[in-house]
């Protein structure tokens, strides 16, 4: 059975080129392009990991984080955010969600899916 995954970003290529690169690796890929579908979809589809960018039109990406948190049907789900901010401000804001990590922008194409897989269990 292929991994799910749920990537959340409001840039269209960003989404595109992650999406493209986790459909190459097998993965069946689910999109958002704002926090509260991305929220929604987690709940349908109970992904397997959930890349989430943290600056998103309806809320950080780390408040939806805290919600999914929240909900012992969603709490397990590991989250990987990508965002362009690398400054120790944007590392602080996502160190207390447990369960998640971070990765850069912009990204490593030959090296995303390997990172991004590091996260599932």
């Amino acid at each position: 059975m292929k991994k799910k995954a749920l990537v959340v970003d409001d840039n269209a290529n960003n989404l595109m080129l992650e999406k493209d690169l986790l459909e190459v690796a097998g993965f069946e890929v689910f999109e958002a392009e704002n926090a509260a579908d991305g929220i929604a979809i987690v709940r349908k589809e109970k992904p397997d990991i959930i890349i989430m960018d943290v600056r998103l039109p309806d809320m950080r990406g780390t408040e939806a984080a805290r919600i999914l948190r929240q909900d012992k049907e969603t709490c397990d789900i590991p989250i990987v955010f990508v965002t362009a901010s690398v400054m120790a401000e944007g590392r602080e804001e996502v160190k207390d969600i447990p369960n998640s990590g971070f990765i850069g922008k912009p990204i490593n194409t030959r090296t995303f899916v390997k990172e991004i897989s590091k996260f599932i269990k």
